[in-house]
């Protein structure tokens, strides 16, 4: 029990940044999760992945960019089975620390620019990156975030959710074909869904208050402290 209520305040934190940037579950979960109990993941923050939209776009589904999340997905899912074979036969650490230092690089470079370019490709090879990042490790968010930075605050969040929502459903058939989905890990993920709508409830001041302007500041932001929470989790094995 304590256990439980350890990782749902990490979810319960999680959820409202993620109900106000767009994206940043995984960021906060997936890490203190992975110390508290390894055994459940990836696949008991997919679960909570999977949930945390649906509240999203119960409000924002009209703001969704249903093209770009097409785009996206469709490089996400040879993604996810590459990150299922991670998951099966190559270190997470290696691919945390490499993926890590990439976003972190990535938050840098387009800092100092306008936008970065949205269009097929860029979305393609966003939702690619994510698909591996996200199924091996839960933390698939920042690139498509990164593409996505210089959209309105209820398109970010809106079109996020929607791609969030179908990777993460996805990602968990993958690793349940590849026998990497646990019932605990279901369990797990399932009990720390009532987190996921306290954080979702409670997040209105904070969108509300990116949507005056702040949000590309806050997906910069918050992309820069899932680089460095993947670095963290992947070190700390």
């Amino acid at each position: 029990m304590a256990l439980l209520l350890i990782a749902g305040v990490a979810v319960f934190t999680g959820a409202v940044v993620q109900g106000g940037v767009g994206f940043g579950l995984g960021l906060v979960a997936a890490p203190l999760i992975t110390l508290l109990d390894p055994s459940v993941m990836p696949g008991a923050v997919q679960v909570v992945n999977m949930a945390m939209p649906l509240f999203t776009l119960a409000r924002e589904w009209r703001r969704a960019e249903w093209r770009g999340a097409g785009w996206a997905l469709l490089g996400r899912l040879p993604g996810s089975a590459i990150g299922a074979l991670v998951v099966v036969y190559v270190s997470t650490a290696t691919l945390g620390v490499l993926v890590g230092v990439m976003v972190l690089v990535a938050v840098v470079l387009t800092a100092r620019a306008v936008s970065v370019p949205r269009n097929g490709a860029t979305l393609t090879a966003a939702g690619f990156l994510s698909g591996i990042t996200g199924t091996a490790t839960g933390i698939g968010g920042p690139p498509i975030a990164l593409v996505y930075q210089s959209a309105r605050g209820p398109q970010i969040r809106a079109t996020l959710a929607l791609f969030f929502c179908v990777s993460a459903a996805q990602s968990l058939v993958i690793l349940a074909v590849l026998d990497r989905l646990p019932g605990r890990a279901l369990a797990a993920g399932a009990a720390l869904v009532p987190f996921v709508v306290l954080g979702f409830a409670v997040s209105g001041p904070l969108r509300r208050y990116l949507d005056g302007g702040r949000v590309r500041t806050a997906v910069l932001a918050v992309a820069a402290v899932s680089a460095c929470a993947l670095l963290g989790q992947s070190l700390a094995h």
